[in-house]
């Protein structure tokens, strides 16, 4: 059996394999797979699952959640830092901490709400192991955002409300942009959604699959 410290002995071939992948699949800023070329994915997860950490895959990290695959976190990622946003971020969805941790290498700020208060505890637990100090957390509803600190010049969603949340539109400053996963399972489309002087532009990216946007704490 491979132990947790065998895989990350070996892990940065098989991250250089995982950036090649992303390069193929369209992702070309080079911030951003350098980022996650560093960053060691298989921390985010169980012992069990960590042999699979730099497939091209979504896994389970409990409470009927996953850790997103490369592609989708270095995709939003990307969309925002092609944006020019480099200030306070809101993320909705901490989960296990993986795209909060790429994010957090990009911008100043991040603040990251999660509504699993264990998902949370272990995430801000891990990061602040690795040393990523400009990430703030906050156990709460999603769907209410972190209005403390708004207006936000950029908001990543990690979960697929049916509609964008009307709270969350509100809480970003103009010229802002939202990376969202909208719409049923089965259906859902990534949105990159920009706040101007008069409205919202909003532009669908691709189809994705996500976890539902569950409003509610546990």
């Amino acid at each position: 059996m491979k132990t947790r410290q065998g895989i990350g002995m070996t892990s940065q071939r098989t991250r250089n394999r995982m950036i090649d992948r992303l390069m193929e699949q369209g992702i070309s800023n080079h911030s951003v797979l350098n980022i996650m070329r560093d960053m060691p994915r298989h921390l985010f997860m169980d012992d069990a699952l960590s042999s699979r950490a730099y497939e091209d895959v979504a896994l389970p990290i409990g409470y009927n959640q996953t850790i997103s695959q490369p592609y989708i976190v270095a995709r939003m990622t990307e969309l925002l830092v092609d944006h020019g946003v480099t200030g306070r971020v809101l993320e909705i969805g901490t989960g296990c901490g993986y795209q909060a941790a790429v994010l957090a290498q990009t911008v100043d700020q991040v603040y990251s709400v999660e509504r699993i208060s264990p998902l949370q505890k272990k995430a801000s637990k891990l990061l602040m192991d690795l040393s990523i100090r400009n990430i703030k957390y906050l156990h709460s509803d999603g769907g209410w955002g972190w209005p403390d600190f708004a207006p936000y010049e950029g908001v990543l969603v990690s979960a697929a409300p049916t509609e964008i949340p009307k709270v969350l539109l509100q809480q970003m400053q103009v010229g802002a942009a939202m990376i969202i996963p909208v719409g049923p399972q089965g259906g859902q489309q990534l949105q990159k959604v920009v706040k101007t002087a008069t409205g919202f532009d909003i532009e669908d990216i691709e189809a994705v699959s996500f976890v539902p946007f569950v409003p509610g704490k546990q």
